[in-house]
């Protein structure tokens, strides 16, 4: 089959850096853009995430276990007091 010419509408520097990025890869821009649509077809969906990241559970729990003080260490004035700290037997 053979390919089609397709226009679209790039931010200028952005194009920029992604051929650079691209041609350290080893491609030009209109060979990441067909991987990419490849990709997509495959997967039927955008082929990375797109939104803002979620922390999961474990990563939750250990925020709110430290906004609440749970399982931190004391402070220390000085490093000989942490490395007594260290040092003891518990």
């Amino acid at each position: 089959m053979s390919a089609i010419n397709t226009t679209i509408k790039i931010d200028p520097i952005l194009k920029e850096q992604s051929q650079t990025l691209f041609e350290s890869l080893g491609l030009n821009l209109s060979s990441a853009i067909n991987i990419f649509l490849r990709q997509a077809v495959r997967e039927q969906a955008i082929p990375f995430r797109v939104g803002s990241p979620q922390p999961n559970a474990e990563t939750v729990q250990a925020i709110l276990d430290a906004q609440n003080g749970i399982g931190l260490s004391q402070g220390f004035h000085s490093v000989q007091a942490l490395m007594e700290d260290l040092d003891a037997d518990d």
